[in-house]
Order: structure tokens, then sequence, then C-alpha cells
């Protein structure tokens, strides 16, 4: 069975592994204050353009966005979030349970624009009973968004002004960012993400990690305390240079950006394969997330020898399933599947 179910099947990129087994006897101090930790937070400060840039090195996605929005959230404030959101849809209420309303707006190919935010906020405002309302006070974007789609500049910094404009935190997931830097058709870099946000995180679970997210905080008072959090939400490994060795083997040598192209290179010669063979896209992309609807008698023939992620039905003889590659994804069983499409 091959599967490309999601970009977390295999382990961790070999540079990653023998940087962990190369430093495995030494001792260290723990929780994220060792000097690989710091070294990773420089690199990435370094490849953010910005030296003032916090850093920090968290255990998984779920701990790493509850974190960061309940650091920043009083009791009576919500998120904004495609109602497609990873924080909405894929966190069992993670954010929630923390006691934060996710405040979810339509989103078209799992975007959200200024505008709707912008809305939001005078809607709130204008509400004769506003008080007895969740306060928007953040806005939650992925890119890639859960359906693969990665935000432009243009977009970025327009959602960017009206957060300034209406006092609201910015804060982008990053889980695949790898996979969205390397697209195709993508426009921004890590400096333009560090500038027009308060908070991201770059994905290192998903991206050749055996776990970790580093998370990169712009905004001033979201700094401070923020380890606290950390350690109150589960998120602080005790081993903390696992972490920070693992990040600043991904930040030497442009590996982060190598294995994520390798990624995208792959997933794009799956998408011509299922538009040459007739199937619909649901969203259009260039990262390494391929949502297409394909026959329910085509997926059964292709389930004895391929794993893939259901999505939803799309009609009575119709699934929309979702196909992934990694950056350990091998070139030939990018083939097999290939030749199994044409085949069909």
């Amino acid at each position: 069975m091959i599967l490309f179910q999601c970009d977390y099947n295999e382990g961790a990129h070999p540079k990653v592994l023998e940087r962990l087994v190369q430093t495995n006897p030494e001792q260290t101090v723990g929780y994220g204050e060792d000097g690989y930790c710091l070294e990773a937070a420089d690199k990435i400060r370094k490849a953010c353009g910005d030296e003032s840039l916090a850093v920090h090195f968290l255990v998984g996605g779920t701990q790493t966005n509850m974190t960061v929005i309940d650091a920043a959230l009083r009791s009576h404030q919500g998120v904004l979030c495609a109602a497609t959101g990873h924080i909405n849809v894929h966190e069992t209420g993670a954010v929630e349970s923390c006691g934060h309303k996710v405040l979810e707006l339509p989103e078209k190919d799992g975007k959200i624009t200024a505008a709707q935010v912008e809305n939001a906020c005078i809607e709130h405002r204008d509400n004769g009973s506003f008080e007895h309302m969740v306060q928007p006070k953040m806005v939650y974007i992925s890119s890639p968004t859960e359906l693969g789609t990665i935000y432009s500049k243009d977009e970025l910094s327009a959602l960017y002004e009206v957060c300034r404009k209406y006092d609201l935190y910015l804060f982008l997931d990053g889980a695949r960012l790898g996979y969205g830097l390397a697209a195709s058709d993508n426009d921004l870099t890590l400096a333009d993400i560090a500038r027009y946000t308060d908070v991201f995180y770059i994905g290192g679970t998903k991206v050749g990690a055996l776990f970790g997210e580093a998370v990169v905080i712009s905004r001033d008072e979201l700094k401070k305390d923020f380890r606290y959090l950390i350690k109150q939400k589960g998120g602080m490994l005790a081993k903390g240079r696992l972490l920070g060795v693992q990040f600043d083997a991904l930040f030497t040598d442009g590996l982060y950006l190598e294995i994520a192209s390798h990624a995208t290179v792959l997933a794009e010669r799956l998408r011509e394969a299922f538009l040459k063979k007739g199937y619909e896209l649901v969203a259009p992309n260039h990262t390494n997330q391929i949502f297409v609807v394909m026959p329910d008698a085509h997926l059964e023939v292709l389930r004895e020898h391929f794993g893939f992620s259901y999505d939803h039905r799309a009609d009575a003889e119709h699934s929309v399933v979702r196909f992934c590659t990694s950056w350990a994804t091998a070139e030939d069983n990018v083939d097999a599947l290939i030749d199994m499409i044409e085949g069909i």
C-alpha cells in the first residue's frame, strides 16, 4: 500500500535524523533554553530579516494554535476564521475549550478577505447589543489553507491593514508553510509574512521534522510571558533541544525550502494527470495538497493499492478526496499512481 493520505506519513528528513543522532550524547539544559534552540531561533530571525522577532518552539500544531490564541485574547474575545479553518474543524474545539469562541466566516477556496473582516468588525461595533456578544480580536488564517490554496502578498497585506484599523491581531497558521513558499504561484517570502502578521508559525511536523513547530512573534505585547502559556497549554518539551536541533537542520543551507519544493513538483505531476483524465479539482492550487472529484468506481480501484483521504460526497456517484505529497514522496510512487489513473 502506497500512502498519499497526508504529509506526515514518514518520519523525518535524513539530515534532521543525522543531526539528532550526532547530538544525542550531549548534555544540555532543558525546556528550549539550550544552545541549539537559540541557534535555530537566530537562523529563523535571519531568514525573516528581523532580529527583533521572538521565536519559540512547541511540540505540535494544535498546541501551537491553542497557545497563541489563548495568549492573545481575553475571556470575552474570539477569533475570526474561515469556516473550513483548522481551528474550526479539525482541532476538537481546542481553542473553544480555552474559553474563546471561533467566529467563522464564509470562505472561498479556503480563504477569507479583508473586506469580510472589516464587515464583521463593523457589524459588531454597530450592533446595539455588542456588549452581549463575543468581541472579535484576532483573525486566524492558514497558508496553505485547508484546501491547499495560498494567500498572495496583496491579500495578506490587506488583511494586516484592516487588522491594524480595527485593532485585531493577525495570526497565520503555517503548519504547511514550506509547501506554500515553494508553490509556483507564491509571491510571499518569510520576511513578508513576518512583516504582515503579528504572529505566525513555521510548521516542522509536516515539512521534514519528526515533530515540532516554530512560533514567530512580531507584536510586542504578545511576546510578554508567552513561555508561561506554552507550559500551561502542554506545548513545552522538557528535552527542548530536540526541537532546536531539528529546526537548526531545516534552516541550514536552504533545506526547508528544498524539501518542500520536492513535494510541490511531484504534486504538480499528479495534478496534471488528474486533469488529463478529466477529473475536476475542487480548489486549484500549486501546493502539495490536491482535492479532486472522482467517480466512486474509480476510487474503489485505487483503494486496493493507494491510501488517500476522503473529504466529502460530491453527488450520488462521485466523492471529493485528497491526495497529498510530502518532502519524502518517492517519484516511483507518483509514477505508479499516474499509471493506474491513466489505466482506469
